[in-house]
This record gives C-alpha cells, structure tokens and sequence, in this order.
C-alpha cells in the first residue's frame, strides 16, 4: 500500500494536504505531475524541470515508451529514470487512453487489446500481463493497471461491461505484479483504476471491486473525455467517498487550473494534463489574473512580465514585449519559455493549496483564485 501521511484537512471542503514516500523521493500533495510522456517534458529540460519548476514527479507513458524507444533500450540504459535522466519519481499510465483514443485503429479482446501503431501502422497486442512487462522495464515508481477508458457519451449497457472487463483486467493485472519483480532495486507501487463513465452506481462499483483486488492506491479514470465539466465534478465528488482516505487519490488527465482546484475540494490528491505544455507552445499562458495570448498585438510593446506576481525564470528574465517577438517569429524559443512559466505556475497553485489547506483557509481561498484564474484576457 502507498501510505498518504495527511498533515491537515480543510474543514468546508474534502480537501487535505500530506505526502507520501517513494524510493526516489518525497512527494507532497496535493501535487501536479508534469507530463513526459515519451520520457521528456515538451520544450523543458531535466534541469529547469527539478532546479527551477520544483517538479516533484513526472508522468510518462508506457504505450509510447514501448513502441519508442522500446523496453530493449531502456533495459540496457539501466531503466527510464537513469536513460532520461531525472532520479525523482516517475509514474507511468498504463496507455489505456492513448489505445482508447486511437478509435479504429483498435480492437478489444478478452485478454487484451489489439491495435496499430500511430507511427508506422504496425500491429500490436498488449495484455494486462504485457503492461506490467513494459513497466516493470520502465522502472517507474507508480505503474497502472491496463484499463477500458469508455467514450463519452456511452450507455448504460456499454459502460457497465466496460468496468466489468476493467476489473477482470485488474485481476490479471495484480497477479503479473505479484509475479514479478522490480529490474532495479527500486519499490515499485501499482495503481487500479476506477471506471463507469458518468453513472453512480457503476462507479461505486467499480471502485469496490478495485478495493476487493487490492492495489496499493486508486485513480480516478474515463473522466475530462467530452462531459460537461459540472458532471465531472458531480462525479469526482461521488467516487472520493469510495475510495481510501489513507492513499493518494490520482484524477487522471485533469486539466485546467481551476478544475484541479475544484478536484482538490472534492478530496483529490494527484493531477497530472498536457494542458500547461500544449497551451504554451500555442501561445497560450496561464497567469494569477487569467489566460494570456501572447500573439496578442496589444503585447508588442508591453515591457512588463507575464504575470508580476511570478517568479519563474521566464518572468524573471523577460517581457510580454519579448515572448510574443519570439512566437511572431516562430522561434524555438518560444516554445520554451512559455512552458516553462505554465508549468512553474501549475506546481505553485497545488503548493499554494497546500499552504491555504495548512493555514484551514482553502475553501475561502480558492473561490477567490478560481474567479481571477478563470478570465481569459
């Protein structure tokens, strides 16, 4: 089991601040995972990802890393965390959506799932047994089980045998992780992850079927797919109650900065989106006063930092002014400096969260922050 140490509790809301411990590293919560999905942050480098945005973990992906660069080379490299050269914690998601999201070029099976590569159109056949295989060769310090992440919107009927062949995979899961052992000498933790699309029951279900298998914490899956964002939260808040308060809760690929404030009210621990990074390499800049668009020409000659009240390198160092010259320019650059100011912004709301639910002044706090981070400018 992956303890969560709980050190304080909001009293208006289900939020709650702690940390937990791995092999590589202290993690505090609530906590934002920067996403390497092929085992590099887009446009950031290992460096400025630890020194200067204080990352904590990072995600990456183990249907990339399999089909590329492939488990061969990361065993020879002596696993993911030594090949990319980051000794913090790493988690890797088990592919799921990634296959979910490839829609025809895909086909599920009983005992797994079979697709092309959206490299080269090459076959595949991953089992729940091969994913703990692959992650097992990754070496990351939270794998995931194999899931079914279902579309939205789905029937009834379709979701329930969804989370049905969900948890007669986690089964399969568990038992090639008690099977094997870890390539590196590091503890290895392995997550179950809750399924039912937007239905109580089956989410109740499902995460009591997950508890009854027994994994070492649980994630929150198949939301942030299409639904409206008040059901997401309608179903955040539903399944918290249905899950451990003793382990890190994980809300898988959430999202925009006042949705991970929402979800840390309704008692979530974990986030981890490409938003920061893909929004900044399309000029996009999440800042205490709302959303900015660097190409904007009202930036041209404004001398003045992304967000006054930030203190990434980025803002530190240059201009609106400046950013925006190098987007019109189409310079690399670009890319570089906006997502390092995303991210750094993205660890400082969870650290600051974390410092208001210590303070027992979170709910408060984040009506106010929600309101000012939510205005697109």
């Amino acid at each position: 089991m992956l303890k969560l140490n709980i050190t304080a509790e909001d009293t208006y809301s289900k939020a709650r601040t702690g940390f937990f411990e791995t092999d590589h590293g202290i993690v505090e919560t609530p906590i934002f995972m920067p996403v390497g999905t092929q085992g590099t942050v887009k446009a950031v480098n290992q460096f400025f990802l630890e020194k200067e945005i204080k990352a904590q973990i990072v995600l990456s992906n183990t249907y990339h890393l399999y089909l590329r660069p492939g488990t061969e080379i990361l065993e020879s490299a002596g696993g993911l965390h030594k090949f990319m050269n980051w000794q913090k914690p790493i988690l890797t998601d088990s592919g799921g959506y990634q296959i979910f999201s490839l829609t025809e070029l895909r086909k599920l099976k009983e005992d797994g799932v079979e697709f092309r590569s959206h490299l080269d159109g090459s076959k595949h056949f991953l089992t729940p047994e091969k994913v703990i295989q692959i992650q097992r060769s990754i070496g990351s310090d939270i794998m995931m089980v194999l899931d079914e992440c279902a579309p939205y919107p789905c029937d009834y009927e379709y979701s329930k045998k969804s989370v049905e062949l969900t948890s007669r995979w986690a089964i399969k899961n568990k038992d090639a992780f008690i099977n094997s052992k870890p390539m590196y000498g590091h503890k290895q933790f392995l997550f179950g992850i809750i399924q039912g699309s937007v239905y109580k029951d089956l989410r109740k279900i499902s995460a009591e079927q997950l508890q009854e298998i027994g994994f070492d914490s649980y994630a929150i899956g198949g939301l942030a797919v299409g639904e409206p964002t008040e059901l997401m939260y309608q179903m955040i808040d539903y399944t918290t109650d249905f899950m451990p308060k003793e382990n890190p809760r994980y809300l898988m690929g959430v999202g925009r900065p006042e949705n991970i404030l929402e979800a840390i009210s309704l008692g979530v621990d974990m986030f981890d989106c490409v938003m920061p990074t893909r929004n900044a390499r399309n000029a996009n800049v999440f800042t205490w006063n709302g959303t900015l668009s660097m190409r904007n020409a009202k930036y041209k000659n404004d001398f003045s930092p992304l967000d006054e009240n930030c203190k990434c390198y980025t803002c530190r160092s240059f201009s609106r002014a400046y950013v925006r010259h190098l987007f019109i320019s189409e310079e690399i650059l670009a890319l570089e400096l906006a997502s390092i100011h995303n991210l750094y912004f993205y660890l400082e709301l969870v650290s600051e969260a974390r410092n208001q639910i210590k303070l027992g002044k979170f709910f408060q706090w984040k009506e106010i922050v929600t309101n000012q981070i939510s205005i697109k400018n």
